[in-house]
């Protein structure tokens, strides 16, 4: 791919004021390295926290590490977080935005090896973390490999990691699809339809801050599996236009 991107980078962050100015910092950093000018070598980047209606200084603690923040009035869940912040880095001339975890599990320091998949084509990309499986808890393992396994089937593609925050998406994607669902089931079921729809999807390998994410993540078990497993169905078998 010849053509200069401008990429987005969107946080969303609930709760997260512990960890959100080291996140930010840390992806501010990669930023600055890879530049601002656009250079074939040093694509331009905008980046967005989504406050996602915390008590707790979330905003203010990203804004403190030098984050533009857009604010939800209540929390709303990621997919609506992720949808907020689409809307905004794609109105800024984004071609598409890289997404990463607020509590700190996502390492900025890994974008780089999403950014060879960008420049290929990738409409979505997905860091992966089937490699760091072994680390998590036994609870934690057995829900990633059998939901990556399922909604594998439900897309009609192997995927190895479903559940993996760590992603490209492009506008091309974004803008086909969209991003309907509005908590944690809107990333399973953006994987089906991608597939559905014949958009390229790969995934590479990342470290992470640490393996086991249970005691930062907000993800209810029951209720987030339900609705996931809801979403997902329906977006394998819903209609759209070829």
């Amino acid at each position: 791919m010849n053509r200069i991107l401008k990429i987005g980078v969107a946080i969303p962050a609930y709760q997260a004021a512990p960890s959100i100015g080291a996140v930010v910092e840390g992806t501010r950093a990669f930023l600055a390295e890879r530049g601002a000018s656009p250079t074939p070598e040093r694509p331009l980047f905008e980046l967005a926290v989504i406050d996602d209606g915390s008590t707790d200084r979330t905003g203010d603690a990203a804004r403190a590490a030098g984050a533009r923040v857009l604010v939800q009035p209540k929390n709303l869940g990621k997919g609506a977080a992720l949808r907020r912040a689409f809307a905004d880095l794609l109105a800024l001339g984004c071609d598409g935005v890289i997404t990463l975890d607020a509590d700190g599990q996502h390492l900025p320091s890994e974008i780089p090896k999403l950014l060879p998949l960008i420049e290929e084509g990738a409409d979505l990309a997905l860091g992966v973390r089937d490699h760091l499986f072994a680390e998590m808890s036994r609870v934690r393992r057995a829900s990633n490999r059998l939901s990556s396994r399922a909604i594998s089937f439900a897309a009609g593609k192997p995927v190895p990691d479903i559940q993996t925050g760590f992603r490209w998406y492009s506008r091309r994607l974004i803008e086909t699809v969209g991003f309907p669902e509005n908590r944690f089931e809107a990333e399973s079921a953006v994987v089906v339809r991608a597939a559905r729809r014949g958009f390229s999807i790969v995934a590479t390998p990342v470290h992470l801050g640490f393996a086991d994410g249970r005691t930062t993540s907000h993800y209810r078990p029951l209720v987030d599996s339900l609705r996931i497993a809801r979403a997902v169905i329906g977006a394998r078998f819903e209609r759209h236009r070829p």
